[in-house]
Formats: structure tokens, C-alpha cells, sequence
């Protein structure tokens, strides 16, 4: 923290692992939660993770212990202020147009990614 700031948090998720892209869900909200800026960016494969409906292997273990599926975490991080872009080049390798990503996904490219990011954002890797 700087300056009584947050730094914003920038991630990008690589893979289409679902239980990978649930902790950067909820790490991307706890940010916004807590007022910083959180951007999560899902490069090529894991676009597909965004395919209707949104659903996780693990979705029914979560609802059984009280907590929310993947689709449910995904409405709430955008609902807090969450900026989920999907890459336009995964979105063509998984055949999905900008009318199938779920509302509040963007469709976007890395060098936006980079452009919007400042020198004292994060970036993790996912």
C-alpha cells in the first residue's frame, strides 16, 4: 500500500482450470471489497471456462459445504466492481461471440490488459 491506496490487482488467468480461475475470483472480490481496483483476464483456453452455462466440477462440494458455485462468484465479483475481460483471440478458439459472455465480461486483448495497468499495479499470474 501506498499513499493510503490500494495497488490495483491485475490477474491473469492461463489455464481453463476451474478451481484456479474460483481463487481468483475470490481474491479479485476480496479486493474490490476492500475499494481497490481488481482486473481478472482470461487468456485463450480458459476463455472456455465462460462457456453457458458457467458450471465447475467442484460446484456441488461447494453448494453442500454453504458456499457459492462458480457462476455465483462470478455475478458477485462483477456486481462489486470486478473488471473481467475475456481474450478475443480465446474467445474465437472456443467459438463464443461477445453475446455469449455472461454479463459484465468484456471482451479484450492483452496489449489492453497491459495498456490500462499502471507502474504499481500488481500482476499475478493464475
Amino acid at each position: 500500500m501506498c499513499c493510503g491506496t490500494m495497488r490495483a490487482l491485475n490477474m491473469i488467468v492461463a489455464t481453463p482450470d476451474a478451481e484456479r480461475f474460483r481463487g481468483a475470483i475470490l481474491l479479485a472480490a476480496a479486493q474490490a471489497a476492500l475499494g481497490g481496483a481488481a482486473t481478472l483476464f482470461l487468456q485463450l483456453d480458459a476463455v472456455a471456462l465462460l462457456r453457458p452455462p458457467i458450471t465447475a466440477p467442484r460446484d456441488e462440494a461447494h453448494g453442500a459445504s454453504g458456499l457459492p458455485s462458480l457462476a455465483m462468484l462470478l455475478a458477485d465479483a462483477t456486481a462489486l466492481g470486478v473488471r473481467i475481460i475475456a481474450c478475443q483471440s480465446g474467445m474465437a478458439l472456443c467459438g463464443l461471440s461477445a453475446d455469449d459472455l455472461p454479463d459484465g465480461v468484456l471482451a479484450g486483448g492483452p496489449v489492453g490488459l497491459l495498456q490500462q495497468a499502471g507502474p504499481e499495479d500488481q500482476l499475478l499470474f493464475v
